[in-house]
């Protein structure tokens, strides 16, 4: 049943203001079949994303969309929002791995009463983050893939976090991540791994 589906998407950075935002809504929704989301977010804070903020608040006061959120902005970002929103992000996905922990970015948030939510929570299978010794290490001790033990890092400190696969096995395996907890000691070793190593763009420091 659609209620109990979550179905998130985003307006892209050529979608950005308050026209082009609400056409990017409704072709999203003609795409996926749907008369409403449960969540829109900003991919990034480029372009003139108050018009689109101010497009999304009205779709998410009509009831079109049941929460909505930004991608990839940094404290200033959410300030410049600040003065001219009246509805507050709910989340805030950044990326966000061992290897690039955003602890600061992390607390910041937790701060705002805005969610965090995890993307390429995993370096996006490339950057060598599941390849690390501590992370393989710990791997080992509790039984699990360095992808699970990844994943539940990310749990446990309260983020949403986002895996993707197109793989049936690596989708289920990375399912399998609540039925054991990381010990402090271990959740402090994955913590101590950072290394501010970005996989995408960092939005302070990108032209698009």
């Amino acid at each position: 049943r659609r209620e109990e589906l979550f179905i998130a998407t985003k307006a892209y950075i050529q979608e950005m203001g308050y026209e082009k935002t609400k056409l990017a809504f409704e072709r999203s929704l003609k795409n996926l079949g749907l008369d409403y989301l449960d969540l829109y977010l900003i991919h990034m804070p480029f372009g003139d994303y108050y018009g689109a903020w101010r497009a999304m608040e009205e779709l998410y006061e009509a009831g079109r969309i049941r929460a909505i959120g930004v991608s990839n902005f940094h404290p200033r970002h959410l300030d410049a929002l600040k003065r001219c929103s009246d509805v507050s992000p709910a989340l805030d996905q950044v990326e966000c791995h061992p290897w690039l922990a955003q602890a600061e970015l992390r607390q910041e948030l937790e701060n705002r009463h805005l969610a965090c939510g995890a993307w390429s929570p995993l370096g996006g299978g490339r950057c060598g983050v599941m390849r690390d010794e501590t992370v393989t290490a710990i791997a080992e001790e509790c039984k699990r893939t360095p992808a699970q033990v990844i994943l539940r890092w990310d749990l446990q400190h309260g983020m949403i976090t986002i895996p993707k696969s197109v793989h049936r096995e690596r989708i289920q395996s990375n399912i399998e991540v609540y039925d054991f907890e990381l010990t402090d000691q271990q959740m402090n070793r994955l913590d101590g791994l950072n290394r501010n190593l970005r996989v995408g763009p960092d939005p302070d420091d990108f032209h698009f």
